[in-house]
């Protein structure tokens, strides 16, 4: 169902809004200069906002509307927007005059490598990027060539970047897919033109939380690695069931495939040593950013030392190519150091605020489900969590596509936004709490949720009647 075609009442949603015509003209300027005048394709949504500032707990349009963010970027706002600590930080930093020589090392990525291998328990070594896709793009270079093979698994749901390698499979509509199969694969779905059909041969999607299907492709194919998020976060919180992981790491030992976790947006989000470290299962890889620096653009990739080696290999044959003129540009570096010192004072202070504001809003809208007669749950891990119009937590993506009310949850998200409450317009895309938030935030939250569904749902009765 289109925004335009929703029935009168939807109409009368945005009488808390300001007029929204400054956001059009400068997305109608920049449109002249910018295909589609959005930098990143994901951030065409409807209704069309051009933001000009955040701090804490808020963001503004250009129109000067205010809203209380649960989009956080796409989750790398942690700590909230322009938090102080980190941002000083950098201020000073720049005010020493740091900048980007391209010649030796630095303190300062020493100084990140450093405080990376002291608290993730699997990282070995360290290399730093610029962003997620890089640092999943030379993961799974780096198990090829480790492993001599060609071939690597991805889970159906799962989001690891933009290149070849994985940009498929990820909320292909099940008439496209086909029926859930288990011990299967599902065909390669492209989610971009331009991927050769011979490179679609070398990837294999299974289902998350499906460990027959992995061993299915395993002994069928020649394995080099398998990347997966520890929890499915680009469909909202889809967790993994007990043994998931741990299975997956026993198939990586038994087939010599590279296991790959691929935490930019579980990373420092739900722990310092990563989701991985809560888990008790240690990947051979692992890939952090997002909230590693509370905003800023840098990605990690962080592993066993024997193969992080391979990028100083002394043979040409066995050595992996990473380069990158902005790698460890000291502003994003000094804002991942700071963001990680943050995290760690007064004992990971920040994780049980996170922890209490998360606990607060899982439990407030699963009584407004209840009070209004809604089947929904709420799906959560600390302060990533997502409401779903269905009667369990999903375990993959063919479970959630066939239960999940995929149009009630963005008109849901879009009568929040016009009373100034941001969640991204896109149905299960994963909300996400900074440690800015107050209870007070939750609490005026939780008022609008309600409302919001009020009206939702009778609008939605009005219609079918």
């Amino acid at each position: 169902m289109l925004w335009g075609n929703f029935p009168p009442a939807f109409w009368s949603i945005g009488e808390g809004m300001q007029s929204r015509s400054q956001s059009k003209k400068l997305l109608d300027h920049n449109k002249k200069y910018i295909p589609g005048g959005v930098v990143s394709v994901n951030r065409a949504t409807q209704p069309e906002i051009a933001f000009a500032r955040g701090e804490g707990a808020h963001i503004w349009d250009v129109d000067g509307n205010q809203y209380l963010d649960y989009h956080a970027a796409f989750g790398p706002h942690f700590l909230g927007h322009n938090d102080p600590y980190v941002t000083e930080t950098v201020i000073t930093t720049l005010r020493e005059n740091a900048s980007l020589f391209g010649a030796g090392t630095t303190a300062l990525e020493g100084e990140l490598a450093e405080l990376i291998c002291k608290h993730v328990p699997s990282a070995h070594s360290v290399q730093l990027l610029n962003t997620g896709s890089e640092a999943t793009y030379q993961a799974i270079r780096l198990g090829r060539a480790v492993t001599g093979r060609d071939h690597i698994i991805k889970m159906q749901g799962g989001y690891n970047g933009w290149h070849n390698d994985v940009a498929c499979n990820l909320m292909t509509p099940l008439n496209d897919l086909g029926p859930r199969v288990s011990p299967g694969e599902y065909p390669f779905k492209a989610i971009s033109a331009g991927i050769p059909l011979e490179h679609q041969a070398l990837v294999h999607s299974v289902n998350f939380n499906d460990l027959e299907s992995v061993r299915y492709v395993c002994e069928k194919y020649p394995i080099a690695a398998l990347i997966t998020e520890p929890i499915l976060q680009n469909i909202g919180i889809v967790k993994p069931e007990p043994g998931f992981l741990s299975g997956l790491r026993e198939l990586a030992d038994e087939f010599g495939f590279v296991l790959i976790f691929d935490e930019v947006k579980t990373g420092f989000r739900h722990a310092v040593g990563g989701y991985s470290s809560l888990a008790g299962v240690a990947p051979d890889l692992v890939v952090f950013g997002k909230a590693l620096a509370n905003g800023y653009p840098i990605a990690v990739l962080a592993g066993r030392a024997d193969m992080m080696n391979r990028f100083v290999d002394p043979s040409a044959s066995r050595r992996v190519l990473l380069a990158g003129t902005y790698n460890a540009h000291p502003v994003p570096t000094v804002a991942a150091i700071a963001t990680i010192k943050r995290l760690l004072m007064n004992d990971g202070e920040v994780y049980r605020h996170v922890e209490a504001l998360g606990v607060a809003m899982q439990k407030g809208i699963e009584e407004i489900f209840s009070k209004l007669d809604i089947t929904g749950v709420v799906a959560r891990q600390g302060s990533a969590f997502c409401p779903y119009f269905m009667d369990h937590c999903p375990t993959d993506w063919h479970d959630l596509a066939r239960h999940h009310d995929f149009t009630t949850d963005v008109i849901f998200r879009r009568i929040l936004i016009e009373h100034g409450v941001y969640a991204f317009p896109l149905a299960t895309k994963q909300w996400s709490l900074s440690s800015a938030h107050t209870m007070a935030d939750v609490e005026v939250t939780l008022e609008q949720i309600e409302n919001a569904l009020a009206v939702a749902f009778a609008s939605l009765q009005d219609q079918v009647s």
